[in-house]
């Protein structure tokens, strides 16, 4: 009897764990375009895009490979509409009763398979280096979980950037080198972009027919769609980009949206990367002296440190996890984010990058949006979503964690040991936006102050009971307490002035 062998669009490898086990000579591949997959949040068009060509071009590699594939777009007229419902109608249509899966990196997925009218072995999804079992034992006991100390174990695992049992140059992390303002002048062109083909042009028409109204400019479209692609974009980052990526990965500029940044996570996360060859290349780059350590152990601190610690503490979490608010903060997510007009030159730039490339480094998403969300005492299950929806990347497993644990700090310290917050200060350091904004980073108060200076004191205040006795946070209560109190009253006065006039729709 044949199996039914479901292979989802972010799952887009041959070594996948359900194709690993299934029977080429009698199993079917099902692959399915379904609008509760397009549609569960308001997905950018280059996200859609991205997924469905780069599932439409694995199809045909893996029937040129010799397996049955029943595969159904979005506009197959007898399309269920949903992975189950597709599950069904192809059980049906081939007698099939049974189906191997991985297990997708999405809770509301799982639950899905799950409670499926059609038996579902859910298999564990072995693309990553750190098993549910395997995080779960790392994290029994502790009370918070910080990355740093996962990382090592990471590092000890593969052997990545090991001299024996040490750290490569007798560090772990170089990170304190990793910040440096941003450059005069960037020696990279961007990463590698690639012609629509045929397969790519047919879903491009189709999604602009039908996510037009979708936040996001779906054209040009340039993203690697297939593995021969992405592994040449991969190529292209580790030789001109990766020299420099550690030194200037934190800096901002207006008229560069990459800097030395990679842009192959949207390639890693749907499975046309594996990250084991992704630190494999820039480990070789730094034995062969073509890269400096700095830049290679904050790359691959990136992909087998945060990219795993994420993971495992979402697994760990459970479906509830992304619901957290233990700041409170309830304010609805102002329309700036979806490209309203704003004063405010950093978010502008963020918003209009995101809005036409799907994309945005981490800093920008960190510290520029997320930083003014948290501030601004915005509703973290609404920046939750708008994360989810904007970036090409973006699928819950690896999303969640990072704004609602990292950026929002909405569970309450249990990813992050403090709330990543900060002044206008850190934004000029680091950026060169506050020169051509209308508000100035160097006025604290009163006309023309920088809201980011406004709203990071009423942030503390309004937090000071839940905060307060976090230890990292004491210096920065004392400096508020040394404030004259007049100030103090009207520099609450002005951010609450500020927050009612952007909650109204005003332009801020």
């Amino acid at each position: 009897m044949s199996r039914l062998v479901l292979v989802l669009g972010d799952q887009l490898s041959p070594e996948i764990a359900a194709l690993k086990v299934a029977d080429k000579d009698r199993d079917i591949v099902v692959m399915a375009e379904v609008t509760d997959e397009t549609g569960y949040v308001p997905h950018h068009p280059k996200k859609i895009a991205l997924v469905l060509a780069a599932m439409r071009k694995f199809a045909a590699r893996l029937r040129d490979d010799g397996w049955q594939v029943r595969y159904s777009e979005l506009d197959d007229s007898e399309n269920a509409g949903s992975i189950v419902g597709e599950l069904l109608r192809r059980s049906e249509e081939t007698g099939a009763s049974e189906v191997l899966a991985t297990e997708p990196g999405e809770w509301r997925l799982i639950t899905a398979l799950q409670e499926a009218p059609i038996p579902v072995s859910l298999l564990e999804d072995d693309r990553f280096l750190a098993s549910h079992k395997a995080f779960e034992s790392w994290a029994e006991g502790r009370k918070s979980l910080r990355m740093e100390y996962f990382y090592r174990e990471m590092r000890r695992k593969t052997g990545y950037l090991m001299d024996g049992d040490k750290p490569e140059g007798g560090q772990w992390n170089y990170d304190k080198e990793n910040r440096k303002p941003p450059p005069g002048e960037v020696g990279f062109g961007g990463p590698m972009a690639f012609t629509p083909d045929a397969t790519v042009e047919a879903v491009l028409d189709l999604v602009e027919a039908r996510f037009s109204d979708n936040f996001g400019s779906l054209r040009p479209f340039t993203l690697a769609t297939d593995r021969g692609q992405a592994r040449r974009a991969l190529a292209h980052f580790i030789k001109h980009a990766l020299p420099k990526f550690g030194d200037y990965q934190d800096a901002m500029l207006n008229d560069d949206r990459f800097l030395y940044h990679a842009l192959i996570s949207p390639y890693l996360n749907i499975g046309l990367l594996d990250l084991r060859e992704v630190c494999a290349a820039a480990e070789e780059a730094y034995r062969a002296g073509d890269a400096p350590l700095n830049a290679v152990e904050g790359f691959i601190r990136q992909v087998i440190g945060w990219r795993e610690f994420v993971r495992g503490v979402y697994f760990l979490e459970g479906p509830d996890y992304p619901r957290n608010n233990k700041l409170n903060q309830q304010r609805k997510l102002p329309w700036l984010y979806w490209g309203g007009e704003t004063r405010m030159t950093c978010l502008a730039k963020t918003v209009e990058q995101t809005r036409e490339e799907a994309y945005a480094h981490h800093i920008q998403r960190l510290m520029v949006t997320g930083n003014f969300a948290l501030l601004a005492g915005i509703d973290p299950a609404e920046v939750h979503e708008w994360y989810l929806a904007v970036y090409a990347d973006a699928y819950e497993w690896v999303e969640a964690p990072n704004v609602v644990g990292m950026s929002q700090f909405a569970d309450g310290g249990l990813f992050a040991s403090k709330p990543y917050v900060s002044s206008g200060a850190y934004i000029d350091r680091m950026s060169d936006y506050c020169g051509s904004c209308a508000y100035d980073v160097k006025t604290k108060l009163g006309e023309g102050a920088c809201p980011f200076n406004l709203l990071y004191w009423h942030f503390l205040d309004r937090q000071r009971d839940r905060l307060e006795g976090n230890g990292r946070m004491g210096n920065m209560y004392r400096t508020w307490d040394r404030i004259d109190a007049g100030k103090r009253a009207q520099i609450l006065e002005e951010a609450e002035a500020f927050l009612e006039r952007m909650s109204a729709g005003e332009v801020v």
